[in-house]
């Protein structure tokens, strides 16, 4: 029987593809879509189009602070990229002090609720500092003590551009397998994805984006923005770049390297992120311009006929906030694989950089 998962925080269904399209070539060992909550509409419409368009009911738009966990439909596995808001390095890394650095306590209580077989949660790198390191273990303590038989837990950072994807994306991923299951989880290795083509010009120009591709608007971008980034070369940033000096950014204080930083074309890209002003949209290596909303959806590996719901901003964000899809296949795969007791390489987790 395929294992039924359960989303809260779903996003725009990152996690959801990749859970749906793991396939270790037995129909047995498969994922398929139980429920799933998020706080934002257009987030929800977006994961009903794509991953659940025949129970769009199966979607909860809801805040998890007023959202009934208790009558669901029972699941065999849980996700939840609980929001990271508060452990980002960009940002005041406030930990459990924040408004969302709590709400991982929502997932623990799926998992003492509904006991799925295993989990997955998500979160950003700076989550193992956050309140000095303390939040660190008191989620790791939560999550093993969680439900009627507790879970061995697996964190790891996982690089992504290291298993294909073509973006420098870290993020914390717990794999969490029930304790009166007798499975192993591995991290798996990255090694057979050393030769693959991550580059971001790959990935934005083959195929080629069909000019009417969907979510493919381009950005108006102001004179002064255009003769900025005609000055800055494929890899530097306003800061970096020899910049006349009436286009120079007058910014005191922290220098964000991803300002204005125009796209290494031979190189993975950086991180895309959901929100930030000015600057922060993920800049052409060759055309002075942001990248559109669909380019961005291929850095983190959405196929182009997953289709966003909402304004371009909202679109952004939502992209933004995903995990790659491509990223968490791999993932879900190795957890499949240590179910169903196919031995694949794998690496000893480790969280650090």
């Amino acid at each position: 029987m395929p294992y039924r998962l359960g989303e809260l925080f779903c996003g725009p269904g990152g996690i959801a593809w990749g859970a749906t399209h793991a396939d270790i070539g037995n129909p047995e060992f498969s994922i398929i879509h139980q429920w799933a909550n998020d706080y934002d509409e257009n987030t929800c419409n977006t994961y009903r189009h794509n991953i659940c368009p025949e129970n769009p009911n199966s979607v909860y738009h809801a805040d998890i602070r007023n959202f009934n966990l208790e009558n669901l439909a029972p699941i065999d596995a849980l996700a939840f990229g609980f929001p990271c808001n508060d452990y980002s390095v960009v940002g005041e890394q406030r930990g459990m002090d924040g408004v969302y650095g709590p709400l991982y306590s929502y997932g623990v209580r799926v998992l003492d609720l509904y006991n799925p077989q295993w989990f997955l949660a998500e979160n950003v790198g700076g989550l193992r500092n956050a309140n000095d390191g303390t939040a660190f273990t008191r989620i790791l303590e939560d999550l093993r003590n969680a439900g009627e038989h507790g879970y061995t837990v697996t964190p790891h950072l996982y690089k992504f551009e290291e298993y294909g994807v073509p973006q420098a994306r870290h993020r914390i991923i717990i794999i969490g397998i029930r304790n009166d299951l007798d499975i192993t989880y591995h991290v798996p290795s990255p090694a057979p994805y050393a030769n693959i083509d991550n580059s971001c010009r790959t990935a934005i120009e083959v195929p080629p984006i069909p000019p009417n591709a969907f979510n493919n608007e381009l950005t108006n971008q102001s004179p002064t923005v255009v003769r900025r980034l005609e000055h800055i070369q494929p890899g530097q940033n306003a800061f970096t770049a020899d910049l006349p000096e009436d286009l120079r950014l007058n910014v005191r204080g922290a220098q964000i390297s991803q300002i204005y930083k125009r796209l290494d074309p031979n190189r993975p890209a950086y991180t895309v992120t959901g929100s930030g002003g000015g600057g922060t949209h993920i800049y052409h290596w060759e055309e002075p311009r942001a990248l559109t909303n669909r380019e961005r959806a291929r850095l983190q590996t959405f196929p182009d006929n997953y289709e966003f719901i909402g304004t371009k901003e909202s679109v952004r964000k939502q992209i933004g906030m995903a995990v790659p899809c491509q990223g968490a296949r791999i993932i879900f795969e190795a957890v499949l694989r240590s179910f169903a007791g196919i031995p694949y390489d794998y690496i000893e987790p480790n969280i650090n950089e």
